[in-house]
């Protein structure tokens, strides 16, 4: 199977780079106004090609890590996809379930056209669709970097609209900044309120220990290609995609506890940032002296359960 680099490699010949960087230093500019679009900010196909270009590699990034932080034995058998765009996160549930059927529903015909040329032979299902129209049941709902597009009523009607056509988990992704974070907590209390259980990140349902002194993110490491260097005006051949996010599950998950900072390391000590099952946010510390569980600590990244193996 072809991954999404190289699928998206294929269909970016199609246009010139110079183009794409003309449309991608709009789109930039579009979205860090940081206000409410009153029309789709995706104009055309170079539009739709130049945002590919620049970030669907980030938002598969940001997706698959969320995806992969639902329960192991979830296996949703079919996908929703609200606000899906070119289909980064199609791709991503296929990188972490395998071939499941997906329907990416999207407002711009012309994304859902690139989408459906970029994931050629994949079999997704792609369909025009607009916020408050009918949206497909699935065992799986998705919605990633849409609800900063959206006032905050349109966001709370995506969100009871993802609520509503799940049937086992909903995941929602936005950017890893404060003002995502805020979506996200408000999401979250969405969620809860018709009685879905948080799976990820907080490993409880009450409230974010993190409020009034940080924000819950992420970081998922991206791997450039010339093009996209170019088109970032970048040196390095990484970044990576900071991201916050919630993954609610119908029945309840047992999660002791999330690293949510780097570990910081000394000669024979770890410090993890934990969030953890009783709400509160701190350190905890692992020497040498405690084996297996230093040896653990040491591995540990940003984002993982803890302690290890916890289910």
């Amino acid at each position: 199977m072809p991954d999404l680099r190289q699928a998206l490699d294929v269909v970016l010949q199609d246009v010139a780079p110079a183009r794409l960087a003309d449309s991608v230093h709009r789109l930039i500019g579009d979205y860090r106004s940081g206000a409410p679009a009153t029309e789709p900010l995706l104009r055309n196909m170079v539009d739709a090609t130049a945002y590919a270009a620049y970030r669907m590699p980030a938002t598969h990034a940001a997706v698959t890590a969320a995806l992969e932080q639902l329960p192991e034995g979830l296996a949703p058998a079919s996908l929703t996809d609200l606000g899906g765009g070119t289909g980064a996160a199609a791709w991503a549930a296929r990188d972490v379930f395998g071939r499941i059927p997906v329907t990416v529903l999207d407002q711009v015909p012309e994304a859902l056209k690139l989408g459906e040329r970029i994931a050629k032979g994949e079999g997704f299902a792609w369909q025009e669709w607009r916020l408050g129209e009918p949206v497909p049941g699935a065992d799986l709902v998705t919605v990633s970097y849409v609800l900063t597009e959206l006032d905050e009523d349109a966001q709370a009607d995506l969100v009871a609209q993802a609520s509503a056509a799940a049937a086992k988990a909903v995941v929602l992704v936005e950017p890893g900044t404060p003002p995502g974070y805020r979506r996200i907590l408000a999401a979250r209390d969405r969620l809860m309120a018709d009685g879905w259980h948080v799976a990820a990140p907080c490993p409880h349902q009450l409230t974010c220990g993190m409020q009034g002194r940080d924000w819950c993110h992420f970081a998922a490491r991206v791997n450039r290609s010339a093009l996209h260097r170019r088109l970032k005006d970048a040196s390095l051949g990484y970044e990576d995609e900071k991201y916050s996010f919630v993954a609610a599950t119908r029945e309840p998950v047992d999660v002791p506890g999330r690293v949510v900072r780097h570990p910081a390391f000394r000669k024979g000590l770890v410090t993890l940032q934990l969030c953890r099952a009783d709400g509160t946010v701190g350190p905890a510390l692992v020497s040498k002296r405690e084996g297996p569980l230093y040896k653990a600590a040491r591995d540990a990244e940003w984002g993982d359960r803890w302690p290890p193996h916890s289910d």
